[in-house]
């Protein structure tokens, strides 16, 4: 069999991560089997569809890594083909026109739920004469479009990760309206069920990838399948992504959007790791680090979990650090640089490149996320330097403060080498007789405002370079 497989966001918001992890299954599996990865837009919700959150959805998924081979094609732009095959049911039997009011609905509704039945579409006006439909329609009613649901019917499927399932007719709420309400010689805008098995028919789409809570829909969709003469697809149904609390993730949990965790400092091949890792166990002898590509040549059904997966910021955080730590000085500069230009810190990308991979170099072991570079270089790159208490308490101390006025007074007006700031140190300590622990202590709280933080003489280096040391160690004076 050839693999053809899809991914459908709705743009009606930014791209979820329980959509983009959907997406990462459904490329694996494509690139496992030599297949094809499909992207549409499902864009008929034309009240809530914004073009930039389609743009969101091509950008999210792009920074992934997860390229697609056909596509992006939209649904809005395929009414006629749903059209056709909404008359095509109609000439078949297999649908009909429905005349209900909503006050008629709705007192279907009241009356089930006031008898503790469960609610269903009773199936009125699934045999009306063509002498009930006249009249109706001479009353200015408009009307939806049924798919005939057999109650005796029994639909099952062997799914990916689930195993066999099987769903009564009599369970799905009776005949499913696939196309909405409309003037009796026009037919309304399709809806989800319908519109996505006629693409997957269009498509020859062989693969259906997607999260659990789709599980309800499946047999309505195999009925529609079947009802235009297609070949059903297979089925996964993948598990959800839970928050901490066992619950579906959701926006009460805060970032939820792909783009949301760009703006908190993860990178893509973090990311595209760990959502692999939502739901799916690697084989050995991999790792729980690898890249979508090695991935791919293991992924397989099998090893995806029925139960729903958590999410685990520590874990995320963890593998960050790692590919944060894995990138070389020059990548990670380049991506820093943005983020600190964001947090309004001033330099010259070109004329000070070199001292912006020093800084880089000095802070990078510390990073576990890329927004971690903003604290950490702020006492590198801000104009006016912040103390906290615990500077503020050492820079106090009367031996401390002589210390500082040593180091003025024997600071060289030629920049400074390591061995430079290594000798004055010592020269410190041994002409007035300080420990080198308070010295550095209360160095560091002069030069960076803390009193933790990366190495202290490199630290003076990279502020000597750009002549502001001198100048905070005069201000300490004044603390």
């Amino acid at each position: 069999m050839t693999v053809r497989v899809r991914i459908a966001p709705s743009p009606t918001g930014n791209l979820h991560i329980g959509t983009a992890r959907t997406a990462v299954f459904n490329w694996l599996f494509a690139r496992r089997y030599g297949g094809t990865f499909i992207l549409r837009i499902e864009d008929t919700d034309l009240e809530r569809s914004r073009p930039e959150f389609t743009q969101n959805i091509l950008d999210g998924l792009s920074w992934l890594g997860l390229n697609w081979d056909e596509g992006p094609f939209f649904q809005s732009q395929r009414s006629e083909l749903y059209r056709q095959y909404l008359q095509l049911l109609l000439d078949k039997g297999l649908a009909y026109r429905a005349y209900e009011t909503p006050a008629e609905l709705e007192e279907l509704r009241s009356s089930q739920k006031a008898n503790h039945q469960a609610p269903r579409y009773d199936n009125r006006h699934r045999s009306l004469t063509p002498e009930q439909r006249s009249a109706y329609e001479a009353e200015g009613r408009q009307c939806v479009i049924r798919f005939i649901i057999d109650d005796l019917r029994e639909i099952t499927w062997n799914d990916g990760v689930r195993g066999q399932i099987a769903w009564k007719g009599q369970d799905l709420g009776g005949d499913m309206v696939i196309a909405r309400a409309a003037p009796a010689n026009e037919i309304g805008l399709p809806l989800y069920n319908f519109v996505v098995v006629v693409d997957d028919i269009a498509m020859n789409i062989s693969h259906v990838i997607r999260g659990e809570d789709h599980i309800g829909n499946t047999p309505k969709q195999i009925l529609l399948y079947e009802a235009l003469g297609a070949i059903v697809p297979q089925f996964a149904h993948t598990p959800l992504i839970l928050n901490s609390s066992g619950a579906k993730l959701s926006k009460r949990d805060g970032v939820t959007s792909i783009s949301d965790f760009q703006l908190m400092g993860y990178v893509s091949g973090a990311m595209a790791n760990y959502m692999s890792l939502l739901g799916w166990s690697p084989p050995e002898p991999m790792t729980e680090q690898f890249s979508l590509a090695d991935a791919a040549t293991h992924f397989s059904f099998d090893r995806v979990n029925r139960s729903g997966a958590k999410f685990d910021w520590d874990k995320l955080n963890w593998l960050n650090s790692h590919y944060l730590h894995k990138l070389s000085i020059t990548q990670l500069t380049d991506l820093l640089i943005p983020i600190w230009e964001e947090a309004g810190y001033e330099f010259h990308r070109v004329n000070e490149r070199q001292w912006l991979e020093q800084l880089t170099a000095l802070l990078s072991s510390s990073l576990v996320r890329l927004t971690d570079g903003v604290d950490l270089a702020r006492p590198f790159l801000a104009k006016e330097l912040e103390y906290n208490e615990s500077a503020v308490a050492q820079l106090r101390q009367p031996q401390g403060i002589n210390s500082l006025k040593y180091v003025i007074s024997q600071l060289p007006d030629a920049p400074l080498t390591l061995e430079m700031a290594q000798a004055l140190i010592q020269q410190v300590v041994q002409v007035q007789g300080l420990k080198k622990g308070l010295v550095m202590k209360t160095m560091r709280a002069a030069l960076t405002g803390e009193l933790q933080g990366p190495d202290l003489l490199e630290s003076w280096l990279l502020l000597n370079q750009r002549k502001v040391d001198l100048k905070r160690l005069e201000q300490a004076l004044m603390i």
